[in-house]
């Protein structure tokens, strides 16, 4: 599929990181349908309201028309070239029960899945998270096994999240072993869009603050490039990839964070002065993946 537009279609497109990165997509030549339980309203893309949970749902609506101008053409309902599954149950703001978290994360990406492989989808890309390296929201501070995080770590989340996105990573690779297809899932680092590089001086200010993060982040619009190098990337079969910036989210260099936050933690490689921690080295080197938003273009020092 490289280098041809694809019919994709979005879940979560309405989250956070979803509009950057289905505005990315829609700019690059792609047709997007966006699934959400609430509209995104982007010009080039249909909206669906579907609940992810309900494996009917997620049938009836895997055979759409992508906009208004598909009906013209005689060719009824189609299938899609993709699937990229963003949504989810997410540990901010109004914070669902544990067991809810867990369970809208699980089936309704079992149930993507499911579809996927039934319909006979040849690419899918699901949002993994960098919590499943076990740092991020595990109870007291703790040390990774080793720094820098690349995809081949042993992950061992605790919390409700992390366990469900580890849950789906398997659960990925099994339908991939089934089916043959292309599925890849993304470990997504902390997600910055536009108005959040506000905030980065005070990271600089406190960099204590960003330790569970390994000191990481993604743009929202790099994150969109990253999707859209995975859709045109085939043959790879399963996947994991780590999907972050290329360097840390605070000026301090890596001797300092290193020997500050991380004194017992060994390196497993060396590692350059601003070199992100959650290692993003596999999308640079497989992908191709070059960085166009480093939070210093868009901060004052």
């Amino acid at each position: 599929m490289e280098d041809v537009d694809m019919r994709i279609l979005f879940t979560g497109g309405s989250g956070k990181a979803g509009p950057h990165v289905v505005d990315y997509l829609a700019g690059a030549g792609h047709k997007v349908v966006n699934v959400d339980r609430a509209p995104l309203r982007h010009p080039k893309v249909r909206d669906m309201l579907v609940d992810l949970t309900d494996l009917g749902q997620v049938f009836s609506v895997m055979q759409t028309y992508a906009d208004d101008h598909e009906i013209d053409d005689g060719i009824g309902h189609r299938g899609f070239d993709a699937i990229v599954h963003f949504a989810a149950s997410v540990p901010a703001g109004h914070i669902p029960v544990d067991a809810e978290t867990f369970r809208v994360n699980v089936m309704s990406t079992f149930n993507v899945l499911e579809v996927a492989a039934k319909m006979k989808v040849p690419k899918v890309i699901i949002a993994s998270s960098e919590t499943t390296y076990g740092i991020c929201l595990t109870d007291g501070i703790v040390d990774p096994k080793w720094l820098p995080l690349e995809e081949d770590y042993p992950i061992d989340p605790v919390d409700a999240y992390g366990l469900s996105k580890r849950v789906n990573e398997v659960t990925a690779e099994g339908f991939q072993r089934r089916t043959g297809a292309d599925v890849y899932a993304l470990r997504i680092g902390n997600v910055m869009e536009p108005s959040d590089y506000a905030r980065f001086p005070g990271f600089a200010e406190n960099p204590g603050a960003r330790r569970r993060l390994t000191f990481s982040y993604v743009d929202a619009r790099d994150l969109g490039q990253i999707v859209d190098l995975c859709l045109r990337k085939d043959g790879l079969g399963y996947q994991v990839f780590n999907a972050s910036n290329d360097s840390n989210s605070v000026p301090q260099p890596n001797s300092e964070l290193l020997a500050r936050f991380f004194p017992n933690v060994p390196l497993r490689r060396p590692v350059g002065e601003n070199e992100g921690l959650l290692s993003n080295r596999k999308i640079r080197e497989l992908l191709g993946f070059k960085e166009e938003h480093n939070w210093r273009k868009y901060v004052n020092d």
